[in-house]
């Protein structure tokens, strides 16, 4: 995993990769303004419950099992914060990637915005 400071983007995608969805309630402001984008379709939610139980654990649902986090970046971009993470994921399916990159906005160590575009699930070689 890449050295990283603490940022909320940063935390946020240490606490997805675990699956705490408590934690990421906790990183979200109760008005988060959340959007995201996968190779199927566009989500979005306005508190912290629907981006948990409407967003993530669609993304993320059983039996996709989060293996790694196997880097995560955070920068300073304008007025927002940049992060881009990858996890290694396995489900019936095979062994996948799925790298995501955020935009964040924070107040008070609590994202207040967030857009997320994801990879999707990209196959992979086990042995990689």
């Amino acid at each position: 995993m890449d050295a990283v400071t603490t940022t909320p983007g940063a935390e946020f995608a240490r606490a997805l990769a675990e699956k705490n969805f408590e934690r990421i309630v906790e990183l979200l402001d109760p008005e988060v303004d959340f959007r995201g984008m996968t190779p199927s379709r566009a989500w979005e939610a306005s508190d912290p419950d629907g981006v948990v139980g409407d967003v993530l654990t669609e993304w993320f649902e059983e039996p996709n099992e989060i293996l790694a986090l196997e880097s995560v970046a955070a920068e300073p971009f304008a007025d927002v914060e940049r992060v881009g993470y990858r996890f290694r994921v396995r489900n019936p399916d095979g062994v996948f990637l799925v790298d995501q990159q955020a935009y964040v906005a924070s107040r008070d160590g609590r994202i207040t915005w967030m857009r997320v575009l994801c990879s999707g699930f990209r196959p992979i070689d086990p042995s990689d």
